[in-house]
Formats: structure tokens, sequence, C-alpha cells
């Protein structure tokens, strides 16, 4: 699976803008004083390096760095029996261009990835929902490098260069909380897009254009090139920046309810709970091979078949999220339960993934004193296409023996976030998977998997 599980990153988004404030607050809330001092008492674990960060921020230049490192282990079923590490390190650079040399609204982004580690799914799993949001190939490479300039007082904003449309494109909030691939980049457009589309750990060359058409609405629009990898798949450096494989148009738009207005103070009561929807729509222009017909109608599993499958011009998605808050006994303290649901199809002759589908429930400060800790259950599903379905069946009437009928996989988690300080995050994390492999083994089509479970941890340092 290596690039094509293009997962989100579990930490913060490192070019969030100021609309990724409608999203339900997440994020960690001050400490008394006193309770955390020194080293431990940082927002970040090397504090202003020595001078150096205050020194840079009068140039509008910040930077951070973050190490997410987990180890996971099956239990049952799946490949294999067995556990593995894996780690990731991002590097950001932002230059504020105002600070810098006085031009209004310009942002400057530029992110580089450590991959290290063994993925679990690969060698030990088999699952479609691959178990963890961080495993790719092991590289050092670049990720993001663009600019961003706001125009009309920050209405609308347009971004240049070489993105990552996970990190605002199909995102709930609330599922970012887990590990499980699916939760961050989501299982179809993991399978269906080319290379599994310009998301963690690739991107790709494009322009997106975002507006605020009233307070609550917002719509965002982009076009990038329509296979971050193109001509070249072993492009672990990053810097391939392909152009010569056709586009991918994407439009979203994001509607929020109850959410702060600007300048409004943390701690004063809203008249309800917050909320974000978002509908959205991609469309890929490059051709695509049907599944299950050769190019003169026949079953590509009979030997009368040419073995040169039928093609399709264009690929498209249709997919909805929701993120919304639904209990919060006290609009002046942190704990409160929020739920998300994402659900988006395709077209299932010439895609491997037809639907799939998230939802979840997960609770803010569960227990007393423990103001940043979140705890979540979240359920993952993927349906196969019926060409690849049919193809499966076709397999198995022509071999007259077993052979693994592709349907759906789900898988569930539960998963608890313990914030040791502002700066270091351990999570423990329990995932369960039903039909692995949706029937089928990715190795030997012939045998089966047992449904899996896996148990881990993941630690979490911003530096």
């Amino acid at each position: 699976m290596a690039d094509t599980d293009t997962p989100a990153l579990p930490a913060v988004s490192p070019d969030a803008t100021p609309s990724d404030a409608a999203e339900p607050d997440l994020n960690i809330k001050a400490q008394p004083a006193g309770q955390w001092t020194g080293v431990w008492g940082r927002s970040t674990l090397l504090g202003d390096m020595f001078g150096v960060r205050p020194w840079l921020e009068q140039y509008g230049v910040t930077l951070q760095a973050t190490e997410v490192s987990e180890y996971l282990y099956n239990f049952r079923g799946g490949l294999n029996t067995g556990g593995t590490y894996d780690g990731l390190t991002t590097a950001t650079l932002q230059l504020d261009t105002q600070k810098a040399f006085g031009l209004e609204g310009g942002t400057f982004n530029a992110s580089a990835l450590q991959i290290h580690g063994r993925n679990l799914s690969e060698y030990y799993l088999g699952t479609l929902n691959t178990a963890s949001g961080i495993e790719a190939e092991d590289t050092t490479r670049l990720w993001e490098l663009w600019y961003q300039q706001s125009f009309l007082n920050k209405r609308v904003d347009v971004k240049v260069g070489q993105q990552s449309i996970d990190q605002e494109f199909m995102v709930s909030s609330y599922a970012a909380t887990f590990v499980n691939t699916m939760f961050g980049w989501p299982g179809l457009p993991s399978y269906d897009m080319p290379s599994g589309g310009p998301a963690y750990p690739l991107s790709a060359l494009g322009v997106r254009v975002r507006g605020q058409i009233t307070p609550s609405l917002t719509a965002l629009a982009g076009v990038y090139d329509g296979d971050p990898l193109g001509n070249n798949p072993n492009n672990l450096s990053g810097t391939n920046f392909n152009l010569h494989s056709g586009a991918m148009y994407i439009g979203e738009l994001q509607y929020s309810i109850n959410q702060p207005s600007d300048g409004q103070m943390e701690g004063v009561p809203q008249t309800g709970l917050p909320g974000t929807y978002k509908i959205g729509v991609w469309y890929n222009n490059e051709r695509f091979n049907d599944l299950l017909y050769d190019n003169t109608g026949v079953s590509l599993a009979s030997p009368a078949s040419t073995g040169t499958p039928q093609s399709h011009q264009g690929n498209y998605s249709f997919y909805a999220v929701a993120d919304q808050m639904v209990w919060r006994p006290n609009p002046d303290e942190p704990r409160s339960i929020g739920v998300f649901a994402r659900v988006m199809g395709a077209p299932g002759d010439r895609n491997l993934v037809s639907i799939s589908a998230n939802a979840g429930i997960v609770m803010k400060a569960p227990f007393e004193g423990r103001d940043n800790d979140t705890v979540g259950i979240g359920l993952a599903y993927i349906k196969v296409g019926n060409h690849a379905h049919d193809l499966d069946l076709d397999n198995r009437e022509l071999t007259g023996g077993p052979y693994g009928v592709r349907t759906s996989e789900t898988a569930v988690e539960a998963t608890y976030q313990y914030q040791v300080n502002q700066w270091w995050q351990i999570q423990g994390d329990l995932q369960y998977t039903f039909n692995a492999g949706a029937g089928q083994n990715p190795n030997d089509p012939t045998q089966p998997l047992r449904n899996t479970f896996v148990a881990g941890v993941r630690t979490a340092i911003t530096f």
C-alpha cells in the first residue's frame, strides 16, 4: 500500500488559517498558574530555543517541529500476529510577509517529513482500513511548499504551490482524534484517486481559492495535478513537481453554526452548540480502467479476454461531512461531547471503493481535573465497488475452488488522548476490524483473513 495510504496527520495542520477556527475547539486549554513550571510548563519542549524563536518572529518567521511515535501490535487475525514501531517527524517553516517586508496578508509555508519505522498494516494486517495515519514509505521528503495571499479584508485568499489537500478538504475535526488512517484521509480517495491523491505523505502543484460568502458560509475550490507521483512512482524526495497527469478539480461548501464572533473572549456563553457542515465534489479528468470488463465487453477473468481493460473518461466523487457538539453542561468549562459523520460515494465500475463512511463520538475533559484529555469511539466503513466484487465472483467460478470475494470492511476504534503537558501527548488505542481485507487475503485470494485486533500507544511531542 505504501504511498497509496494517504492519511492526515494527527497534529494540528501547519497551514491552518483563520477560517479553520470554525471547527469544533479541540485545542489545549491553558493550565492554572503554577501547575506546570520550568521545561514542563513550556508550550513547546524547546521553548524559545535560546532566543532563536523570538528573534525569528521579529522578521515574521515561525518554526515548528513535531515527533509522532507509536507502537502497534496485532493480537489476532490478519496476515500475522506481531507489532511494529512507526514514527514521523514534521518540520514546518512559515513566513508572515507583513512582518518580513510589509506585504499585508501574505504567508509562505515550507514543510518536510522524515518518515521512519515499519507499517503494521502492510506486514501484519492486510486490511483496507489501515491502522495508522502516519504509515508511509520510509523517506525524508518535501511535503508542502506554497504561498497564500489574502484579499478584501481576509474574506478571500488564494494559495499557490505544492499542497496536500487533506489539510483543508474533506476534514472532520472530531475524527482527527483517532489513529486509524481512514479517520483522517478517508478510504474512498485513498484507493480511488491516482497514487491516493495529493494527501500525506504526498502533495501536488495546484491553486486553491477560498472565499467567505457570509459569516457562516465559506466556499473552497481548487485545481491540482491529477497524480501526485505522475511518471515518477519512486519520487521519495517529494520534489517531482509533476504537471503531466491531467487535472483534479475539487470544491467544497462549509456551513458553520454558533461560532464565536471575531474578538469574542474565551468563556463568553454562546447562543447554541457549535457545529460545521460540509458538502463537496471532486473530479479527475484522466482516464480510468474498468475493474471487470475488457475493451470488448468480456470479463477480465475470462480466458477469452484481451487483457486490456475498458477505459472510462474521468472519475468523480460526492461527499458530506458533519461535526456537531451535542452536549456542554457549562460554556465556561471545556467538558463537552461532539459527534461526527462523513460519507462519500463514487462509481463502482472504475473504482475499488464505491462508498466509504466514518462516524463517532468524542468527549473532551472526560474526568475531573483532566481538561485537556479526549476520549472517543469511532467506526470506519469501506464498501468495495460492484465491478471489483463481480470480478472476484468470475474468478471463483473460473477456478472452481475457493476464492475470496470482496464485499466490505468495518473497523471500530476506541482511543484516549492523555495530555501530559502542553507539548507532550500520550494516546492509548484499540482497533477491531470486521471482515478484514473485505473478504480477501491480498497476498493469497484463495485464503481468508480473520478479523484483526490491534492495540497500541502513540506519543506526540511538539518541539
